[in-house]
């Protein structure tokens, strides 16, 4: 009955020599080494046949089923009889149960892929497998450790930033109180597999520099396009560390704030004819949901019901102007679609620019001045189709991850369990071995 029992147990290294159920329902297994390398000192190799003592070790295992099982290792004690080794005597270790180890090494695994993967918090891990929070934790970090590794050269880098905890106040040497945001910059490869490739604190120009210096020259010079939503900050850090790669805005972010400027003038026009807020009577405010969405995803009844709305409603037109400006701004962008040449590209832009000044609204001409200043990235993601997508998707992990461990006190534990988590499409079908 060895043999298949110990098929069964799976553990590499040792054999099935008995198992006993207790009255509390714990089935105890106990297993003998069944390693020969095991009686090899580990000093200088030398296989020893004299033995010192026997001892039993209860090393943590995996589950199996609703009952607990205990794992009773018979094991002994040698002596090294090699008299140049400074190694008096060893006990019997396998490869799933090194030395002083008091867990087996899929244990560890399975804790470690549970804590990472499944983004799973460190003590209900601890709690499932009967173990410490510094048991299951050191397991993730072996797991990670040996996972994670440096980041290798990538065409696209993805850069944004994600809120790191709630906002703080504090107070100065001088008395005087002072808000703490803390965020963090996220890096992500958005032509390969590699995932997240980094986070630094903070999202200044400063923080994203320094990141970027610290990759290898080939890191940097391998980078051809740099994708951000429309922060000064990361466009004067790539500039400075990355002058040959070419700046891309994400159009959902230039979609965003065309929509900003209707929910503006929307909300002005409001103030202006009644002086207060909108209501569900008002025009303007029942339609503030198909202000905001694309005309071809509209029904013509949709449609003309809030066209003919805010006609009657609006003397001005100024909502409708503006939402006229966003339209079209959209449809500037949707060029992506065909790559346009860059003659036919720039009279498009012109009509746009044309459109604004026309319309003459102050939100209008503040949009227009902030796209005609984000024009070359603009137009790069015309040409390109380059867009943050993935690193808005790695922002919602990180968001899952930092829910799951109901916060950080250790920034090394932090981005570590994060950029694991984060790097998984990367090790799809990689078996992670102890």
């Amino acid at each position: 009955m060895s043999e298949p029992t110990s098929l069964l147990l799976g553990l590499e290294g040792v054999q099935v020599v008995g198992v006993e159920r207790r009255p509390d329902r714990t089935r105890v297994v106990d297993v003998v080494t069944a390693d020969g390398g095991a009686a090899c000192c580990p000093d200088c190799g030398d296989r020893s046949s004299s033995v010192k003592e026997r001892t039993i070790t209860t090393p943590r295992d995996i589950g199996y089923g609703p009952d607990p099982i205990l794992l009773r290792w018979n094991k002994i004690r040698w002596r090294c009889r090699n008299q140049a080794c400074e190694r008096s005597t060893f006990t019997e270790a396998i490869n799933q149960v090194p030395a002083r180890r008091r867990t087996t090494g899929r244990l560890r695994e399975q804790m470690g892929l549970a804590i990472g993967d499944a983004a799973r918090s460190v003590i209900e891990v601890a709690a499932a497998h009967g173990v410490s929070w510094p048991t299951a934790h050191a397991a993730f970090c072996e797991v990670a450790d040996r996972v994670l590794q440096q980041p290798q050269p990538v065409r696209v880098l993805g850069i944004d930033e994600t809120r790191r905890g709630r906002p703080r106040w504090e107070r100065d040497p001088d008395g005087r109180w002072y808000r703490i945001d803390p965020w963090d910059t996220g890096f992500v490869d958005l032509a390969g597999d590699q995932g997240l490739l980094g986070q630094v604190t903070g999202r200044t120009s400063m923080a994203v520099a320094q990141w970027l210096a610290k990759q290898s020259p080939e890191f940097r010079s391998s980078i051809t396009h740099v994708a951000i939503d429309p922060c000064a900050a990361y466009a004067a850090a790539a500039a400075q560390a990355l002058p040959d790669a070419q700046l891309v805005v994400d159009h959902f972010h230039v979609i965003k704030l065309a929509n900003d400027m209707v929910t503006a003038v929307r909300r002005r026009v409001t103030w202006d004819q009644r002086g207060r807020r909108g209501r569900a009577v008002d025009p303007e405010w029942a339609n503030r949901r198909r202000l905001l969405t694309a005309r071809e995803r509209l029904s013509e009844h949709s449609y003309a019901k809030m066209w003919n709305a805010l006609r009657a409603k609006d003397p001005g037109n100024e909502i409708l102007a503006a939402y006229i400006v966003k339209e079209e701004l959209r449809g500037l962008l949707a060029l992506a679609r065909s790559r346009p040449d860059d003659h036919h590209l720039a009279y498009q832009f012109y009509k746009f620019l044309d459109l604004c000044a026309q319309v003459n609204l102050p939100e209008v001409v503040k949009l227009a001045t902030t796209i005609e200043k984000w024009w070359p990235a603009v137009a790069a993601f015309i040409g390109t189709t380059i867009t943050n997508a993935r690193t808005e998707g790695y922002n919602r992990l990180v968001k899952q991850v930092k829910r799951a461990a109901c916060g950080f006190r250790n920034l090394e534990n932090s981005r570590r369990r994060i950029r694991f988590h984060c790097t998984r499409k990367q090790r799809a079908g990689i078996q992670i071995h102890c």
